[in-house]
């Protein structure tokens, strides 16, 4: 795998592009600010401090599942001392392309590196009991070229919004499913 440090070199810290944010940013700050790690999950994340990870997460704010998974991530990355740095997916195609999900540009990826710049795992972009509710709602919708379409996605979009700045146990299984994901990858003691 190449050299993921000149990636990270170019993304935009935290702090940026939450102060860049046109869309969502209110709902990423209330999740974050709402989210609480249970104390398991820190002692975990702070046993990965010694493994000097850090991250890139390819996002873009119009996303749902960036304002959801994100500021999830950010809490983990406190506690893990993870530096994470954001890639804009629709800026940068040809890092959007090494990380496709089924041939999609489905956002957001984190992508774990280690201090040389190589990937030591990836998630995203949904957890699995996430996607299995979104395709389960998503069913409703009809078809795209269906007249009815856009005002039914349009819906559809903003109810999944709604729970995912509400539901905590949603975030929980965020927060779960990364940290499995490292555990696996990173050889870090199990919860």
């Amino acid at each position: 795998m190449a050299d993921l440090n000149p990636w990270f070199e170019k993304g935009m810290t935290r702090y940026d592009y939450i102060n860049n944010m046109k869309t969502h940013k209110e709902n990423l700050l209330t999740i974050y600010n709402a989210f609480v790690l249970p104390d398991p999950m820190k002692d975990a994340l702070q046993g990965m401090q010694k493994n000097r990870l850090r991250a890139i997460a390819i996002t873009e704010d119009w996303c749902g599942d960036a304002m959801l998974n994100l500021p999830v991530f950010m809490r983990m990355a406190d506690e893990a001392l993870i530096d994470v740095r954001f890639i804009l997916r629709d800026q940068n195609p040809e890092l959007m392309e090494r990380y496709l999900t089924n041939k999609s540009k489905s956002i957001p990826i984190i992508i774990f590196i280690d201090e040389k710049g190589k990937e030591i795992a990836k998630w995203g972009p949904r957890a699995p009991k996430l996607q299995q509710l979104v395709e389960e709602r998503k069913k409703k919708v009809p078809a795209k070229d269906d007249p009815r379409y856009e005002k039914a996605f349009k819906l559809f979009a903003e109810k999944i919004a709604s729970l995912f700045t509400t539901d905590h146990a949603l975030w929980e299984e965020v927060s779960l499913d990364i940290i499995k994901k490292l555990i696996a990858k990173a050889n870090v003691n199990s919860l």
